[in-house]
C-alpha cells in the first residue's frame, strides 16, 4: 500500500517507507490508569507522509533515516488527523 492511498480508519495496512522524523518520547496517561511513554514517527515514501504512532518499546526500535516495513498496521483518526499505528497482532522491522 502507499501512503497517498490511506484514508479514514482502516486495517490490514502493509507498507515500506523512510522515517524521517521523530518526536521526543512523551508520557501519556492510559485509559485503565498507569502511563506508558508514546512518541510520533513521521514516515514517508513516494506518494506522501504520514505520522506514526510509537509506544513503549517500539521508539527506540527505529530512528530517522531507516527505512521500515509495517505488516499488519491500521489507522486511527485523531484530533482530525489520520494516524497510523501499528497493532499486536504485527510487525514492525528495519529493512535497511
Amino acid at each position: 500500500m502507499r501512503i497517498q492511498d490511506i484514508r479514514g480508519e482502516r486495517s490490514r495496512i502493509d507498507l515500506e517507507a523512510e522515517v524521517v522524523g521523530k518526536t521526543e518520547p512523551r508520557e501519556v496517561n492510559l485509559r485503565g490508569g498507569g502511563t506508558i511513554l508514546a512518541a510520533t514517527a513521521i514516515i514517508k515514501d513516494d506518494s506522501g507522509c504520514i505520522d506514526l504512532t510509537l509506544w513503549g518499546d517500539e521508539i527506540n526500535k527505529i530512528n530517522v533515516g531507516d527505512r521500515i516495513r509495517i505488516e499488519n498496521g491500521y489507522t486511527r483518526a485523531f484530533r482530525g488527523m489520520v494516524n497510523l499505528n501499528v497493532g499486536r497482532y504485527r510487525l514492525l522491522e528495519v529493512v535497511r
